[in-house]
Formats: C-alpha cells, sequence, structure tokens
C-alpha cells in the first residue's frame, strides 16, 4: 500500500474556511459603531463644555454654545469681553461627519448659557450620529456626564 503524502483538497479547504470565519469574527468585533463614534464626541464636547464654565467662572463672562449643522460654536455673551483664552470665539466641527446636537434643556433655548456663576439651571444636550443617540447633562452643579437612553 502507498504511504500517504500531504493534505487532501477537503482538509485545506476546512482550514480556509477556518480562517475566513476567524477573519469576519475579529473584523466585526473591531468595528468601530456609531454608538462607539458618538460616545468619543460626547466626551469630547463634555471636556469642552466643562472647561467652559471653569473658564467663564474665572472671567466673570458667560460663554455661549451654539450647535449647528457643521459643528458648533462658543463665544463670549459680551462680543465686547476683552477674553481671550483659547476657548472662546470659536468654532469647532465635529470629528464624526453626520453627528449632530440638539439642546433640550433648557426647553426652546437657542444657545446654552455656561457660568459665571456657580449652579446653573439642569441642562442636557442630545447627541445623534445615524440611528446611535445619547445625552450629555449636567444638574447645573456637577460636570457634564454621559447619559444613555431615554430621559
Amino acid at each position: 500500500m502507498r504511504a500517504h503524502r500531504g493534505f487532501i483538497l477537503l482538509e485545506l479547504m476546512v482550514v480556509v474556511a477556518l480562517i475566513a470565519l476567524a477573519t469576519a469574527t475579529v473584523v466585526v468585533g473591531l468595528r468601530d459603531s456609531h454608538q462607539d463614534r458618538l460616545e468619543t464626541e460626547a466626551l469630547r464636547l463634555g471636556a469642552m463644555l466643562d472647561a467652559a464654565r471653569a473658564q467663564s467662572r474665572t472671567s466673570g463672562v458667560p460663554l455661549l454654545w451654539q450647535p449647528d449643522a457643521e459643528g458648533f460654536s462658543l463665544r463670549p455673551a459680551d462680543a465686547t469681553a476683552a477674553t481671550t483664552a483659547s476657548t472662546t470665539g470659536t468654532r469647532k466641527g465635529w470629528l464624526h461627519a453626520g453627528t449632530t446636537a440638539q439642546i433640550v434643556q433648557p426647553a426652546g433655548a437657542p444657545v446654552l448659557v455656561l457660568g459665571p456663576e456657580p449652579l446653573t439651571p439642569p441642562q442636557r444636550i442630545e447627541l445623534s450620529l445615524g440611528e446611535a443617540r445619547l445625552s450629555l447633562v449636567t444638574d447645573g452643579l456637577g460636570p457634564f456626564s454621559v447619559q444613555r437612553g431615554s430621559p
């Protein structure tokens, strides 16, 4: 009888199929979802808003945050204010295209007023990217935090 040398075609196909399945599993697991991107946006925005509130408290000048289709702006409430810190009078874009923001609380507010009082009314911003949604909230005293789900 002849000795069997090498692999048969079926064995090679099984190995290739297993490698393809493992690769697909890793790719799906590592994919950056809308929810992950939106959480990155929310954390970035929360840090900026907290820094702006701190700046407003030290300068005594209220800062206004306003979202728009391309991003958001942060500017002094008084256009003649002599505040020249890096976060005032700035316009920032979103990190991920398609991100939108809406001020939910205070209801109907076109801008969010940050400071200079240490205690402000509760504030909520709803962020969305595709089907993903989350909120950035503060009770008016503490820092902004990311909140998933409905309010």
